[in-house]
């Protein structure tokens, strides 16, 4: 299994996760919150296409996350995947495709991946986290979410690699030019992750596996990738370098588990 990023914040968010097994190969593309033309060149960047999708996964209905995904899988035929409460904010189940609806914590299989969504506390319809794995490693995603509880905590332990959301310094956020309201959505318990905040999930999983760890959806305003780092590695005790930062326009290449 292997995975890399279209692009990470609040402008747009994909993430591709891969997995082979003998002659078989198996993408899925979480989240697309670019258009159609921009997650096309995207994925040509990193050596793939948009024909070649098994699925979309969707986490909810933001439009950094919705983007292009219905158009692309009508008009491609490619099968998506979301909650309920996603399908009925963002028209889905209306609309010319191939829908699949998810609860939390039933996984279900797309082609060599098991895929378990989770809930978890958003400003949203019915939002979702995802757990990959091919059957020997396990790759954790939790972006958008507004503070952690025992459920992320014991779903996303032992994985061997996770991408997870430092959005803001608090610091940052306290003294940019949001309005209170944006500040306080930012920064409430269905908003997003701080890097303290991100920091103390980290310490709360079982990190005996973890290989790769990536820093995402960092808010270009309010946060600087080497705060984010820092944080990380504090808990890591490891080298800041050590930790992946996935950026708005590049995102991060493929790594591999």
């Amino acid at each position: 299994m292997r995975f890399a990023s279209l692009g990470s914040g609040s402008e747009g968010n994909a993430l591709l996760v891969e997995a082979q097994s003998g002659v078989t190969t198996t993408r899925i593309l979480l989240d697309c919150g670019f258009s159609g033309k921009e997650v096309a060149r995207r994925l040509e960047r990193l050596g793939s296409g948009v024909d070649e999708l098994d699925a979309i996964l969707i986490t909810h209905e933001h439009s950094d996350h919705i983007g292009s995904a219905l158009t692309l899988a009508r008009k491609l035929s490619i099968p998506l995947y979301m909650s309920w409460g996603t399908a009925r904010a963002v028209g889905a189940d209306e609309a010319d495709v191939d829908l699949h609806v998810l609860w939390g914590d039933e996984a279900v299989t797309i082609g060599d991946l098991s895929v378990l969504p989770y809930t978890v506390p958003h400003d949203a319809r019915e939002p979702l986290q995802y757990i990959f794995s091919d059957g020997a490693s396990r790759l954790g995603v939790l972006t958008d979410v507004g503070t952690s509880t025992p459920h992320i905590s014991a779903v996303l332990s032992g994985c061997d690699a996770l991408v997870l959301e430092c959005n803001h310094d608090v610091q940052m956020l306290a003294g940019s030019r949001y309005p209170p309201s944006l500040k306080a959505r930012i920064g409430g318990n269905h908003g997003h992750l701080n890097n303290d905040a991100a920091a103390d999930i980290l310490a709360s999983l079982d990190r005996s596996k973890l290989r790769h760890l990536v820093a995402a959806h960092l808010s270009q305003q309010n946060n600087l990738p080497e705060l984010a780092q820092a944080a990380m590695a504090a808990v890591l005790g490891a080298a800041a370098t050590e930790v992946v930062v996935a950026t708005q326009s590049d995102g991060f290449g493929w790594l591999s588990l």
